[in-house]
């Protein structure tokens, strides 16, 4: 993390993803190709309503570069500790983000997730990470200027940060209150995970009152592979310019960027088909619950000398990418499993329904064991 001080002496401290702008600063998003980029001329949205709410940004801190990947390991930059465990990937692409939270330097921490980047990274590191509905949190002043997946969202150690910077951040949000017992749709499994993976999802039960029936998404894989599409098509394009210097880009990003010119537009026309079936098959279930209860990862976190080896890593986001391709808000918590490796469960509710799935893993948290040693609901944080 880059570290600085802007904002009220006695505020919340935030550190924020280096893809959003402050002013004055270059956005370098963590790539040697930007790193002689005229510095912004103004802040990004949500920097102007850090400051006006009297927060302390602290630092930018370090990202997979172009937030193109799912490592966070950064051979420019260098890549960002995982302080919870040392010898696994911080997780990506918001990996100093995830980091910055986990090692207690701030209170909250903004990252960015177009296709697990918050959650992925949160549950590496053992913190808490929300990606609010799509378009509830402005983007202007983030990188890339277009994208129909990418979300701003935080990173805490508890419920009751997420919420506060979720004020902060939307001037909208309200905190809710559960009104009625808990309807969960627990996704049944296929023989695809990690039974250590799953353990966490199966552990979690209802709040009194409340139910689980298992519930299934038949179009979750396709969904999995049109997000990646759609993903390597807005990535190219907004940043096909520094192919023309293609040294100074991290040859993953680099052969990611050329892999996508193969894309093409019957590619994303499927893509955007399944985009609609799969947003439609969410949406009726969430009619019938409050929300969708999965796992995080299928496997571990590889460890940061696994890192370069594709297979560890192709999967990571199988649970998470296809919620950016529906814009659904999505929350995960962090657990181990029982060989003390991350993992945790990610919970998904109905566009718009960002404050009652935050009141909902709060009760969840506080009726759950497997939770209280991981993300007590009302930690203080102020430091």
């Amino acid at each position: 993390m880059s570290e600085f001080a802007l904002g009220a002496k006695d505020g919340l401290t935030v550190a924020v993803k280096d893809c959003i702008d402050i002013e004055g600063m270059v956005t370098r998003c963590g790539s040697r190709a930007l790193t002689h980029s005229a510095p912004a001329t103004s802040n990004a949205e949500i920097v102007t309503r850090l400051l006006s709410a009297g927060c302390r940004i602290v630092g930018k801190t370090k990202m997979h570069e172009l937030a193109f990947g799912m490592t966070g390991v950064n051979h420019f930059e260098g890549t960002p500790r995982n302080p919870s465990f040392p010898q696994l990937i911080p997780g990506g692409s918001s990996s100093g983000s995830a980091s910055a939270v986990a090692a207690g330097l701030v209170d909250f921490a903004i990252g960015t997730d177009t296709g697990g980047s918050i959650r992925q990274p949160a549950i590496c590191c053992g913190v808490i990470g929300f990606k609010p509905t799509f378009g509830r949190i402005s983007r202007k002043g983030a990188l890339p200027a277009q994208s129909s997946l990418d979300c701003i969202g935080p990173f805490a150690r508890n419920i009751s940060m997420i919420e506060r910077a979720m004020h902060v951040l939307d001037p909208g949000f309200q905190t809710a209150m559960l009104d009625a017992p808990l309807r969960i749709g627990r996704l049944q499994l296929d023989g695809s995970i990690e039974p250590g993976m799953a353990k966490a999802m199966l552990a979690v039960e209802a709040p009194r009152g409340g139910v689980i029936e298992v519930i299934e998404l038949p179009l979750l894989d396709a969904a999995f592979k049109a997000a990646i599409a759609i993903i390597g098509r807005e990535t190219l394009a907004a940043n096909v310019s520094l192919l023309k210097q293609p040294d100074l880009l991290g040859e993953d990003v680099r052969n990611r960027l050329e892999a996508a010119r193969n894309i093409t537009s019957t590619d994303i026309a499927e893509a955007e088909e399944v985009r609609a079936r799969f947003t439609a098959e969410v949406e009726a279930l969430l009619e019938r619950v409050d929300m969708l209860l999965t796992p995080v990862l299928p496997v571990p976190p590889p460890l940061l000398a696994e890192a370069s080896e594709p297979a560890k890593v192709l999967t990571l986001t199988r649970y998470l990418r296809p919620f950016n391709l529906s814009g659904h808000p999505a929350l995960v918590l962090p657990t181990t499993t029982s060989d003390g490796l991350p993992s945790g469960i990610q919970l998904v509710a109905a566009k718009g329904a960002d404050a009652r799935l935050l009141a909902a893993a709060r009760r969840l948290i506080e009726t759950n064991p497997i939770f209280q040693t991981k993300a007590r609901p009302d930690e203080g944080m102020r430091r």
